[in-house]
């Protein structure tokens, strides 16, 4: 038997009539560069966080970017990120000129350990970025807390946690701003690179939008220097199309994360804990095992996709190495990449799947 880490093709065969329909309505207006279906997508998923603003651009990484440099960081700040995330949290505030300062990661949730920022605040930092890793939501309202306290930007990354929500409240709503990724693997994932910046403040939306549209403010009046990041019309027509069934797919995921749970709660693995108050989307599904990198030869031998995500924690890569950080300054972050496999989770996995790849970690 062959489990797919992730299966795109089951999903657009759920779809496939009105997916279709959609992508040759946008080739038969030429409509491929922003424009209406760009602009009713945006419109589409403002209502769906319950945000003023979305603007749609080329891809998650330009969204941090573009929502650091509209909140004003840049050279001389310093922006406070987890010790565990795609490295798009970190090398975006290098590339606006600022400094990344990396905070360790709670034990259970792997998302930024809130008790340990304070501890890293200086004069200079100008804004935290929070990671709703693997679609579990961080405590915002104690962060953002924290953050007023200190008089801090924040800038949420929601990159794997579209539809999380954290007492009710979805996140993308707690900060001044937020990023989205609409990569293919995503929860909401278009079919190519695709990203969005949402947001309730009204300047910080106006300056974003121009950064991504070459510094306009209408055609050929280039207030600033900006950039060439836009949602494209045939990823805006297929995230449009999706974003009918997330909530759909969404309750799918939480369904089989807990199936998981379920059978896996005797077996010499640790599962995912959710945070209080929290709503997990499970972007992924991830266990910890001490003796990871035999386990994943084991499920690979037997035809399981699996992952990790990821394996070195940020401050540890070699594009930091000059930092001179060692293990022991991030001690649960080290530990938690040296065990974490991410188990094959969608909408669309079986029960016979989930069975299976339960049955071989309770045999390994």
């Amino acid at each position: 038997m062959t489990i797919p880490f992730v299966d795109l093709k089951a999903q657009y065969n759920s779809i496939k009539e009105e997916m279709d329909t959609a992508i040759h309505a946008v080739i038969d207006n030429t409509a491929f560069v922003a424009g209406h279906y760009a602009s009713l997508f945006e419109q589409q998923f403002a209502d769906f966080i319950g945000v003023k603003h979305c603007i749609g651009c080329a891809n998650g990484t330009d969204s941090l970017e573009m929502l650091l440099k509209a909140m004003g960081v840049g050279p001389g700040d310093e922006v406070i990120v987890p010790a565990i995330s795609w490295i798009s949290t970190s090398e975006v505030v290098s590339t606006v000129g600022a400094t990344p300062v990396f905070v360790d990661v709670h034990p259970q949730y792997y998302t930024i350990d809130i008790d340990k920022i304070e501890e890293k605040i200086t004069s200079k930092t100008k804004a935290i970025i929070p990671v709703h890793l693997y679609g579990q939501p961080v405590d915002m309202p104690r962060l953002m807390q924290l953050a007023r306290k200190h008089h801090l930007k924040v800038l949420e990354d929601c990159a794997q946690a579209h539809g999380a929500q954290i007492n009710g409240q979805m996140i993308g709503t707690f900060g001044d701003c937020a990023s989205f990724s609409f990569y293919p693997g995503k929860n909401l994932g278009a079919y190519g690179d695709a990203g969005g910046m949402v947001t309730n403040n009204d300047e910080i939306a106006k300056i974003a939008r121009m950064i991504g549209n070459h510094g306009q403010q209408g055609k050929h009046n280039h207030l600033m220097e900006g950039r060439n990041s836009r949602l494209d019309g045939l990823q805006a027509a297929v995230l449009s199309v999706k974003l009918k069934y997330l909530h759909q797919w969404t309750e799918g995921r939480i369904v089989n994360a807990n199936k998981y749970s379920e059978l896996l709660k005797n077996a010499e693995v640790t599962i995912p804990t959710v945070i209080e108050g929290g709503k997990h989307v499970f972007h992924l599904y991830v266990i910890r095992t001490q003796n990871r990198d035999a386990v994943m030869q084991y499920l690979k031998d037997a035809g399981v996709g699996v992952a990790i995500h990821y394996p070195t924690a940020l401050p540890l890569l070699k594009c930091y190495e000059s930092r001179g950080y060692t293990k022991e300054d991030f001690p649960v972050a080290y530990a938690v990449t040296q065990e974490i496999i991410s188990l094959p989770m969608y909408a669309e996995l079986s029960d016979k799947h989930i069975q299976e790849v339960t049955k071989l970690l309770h045999n390994k």
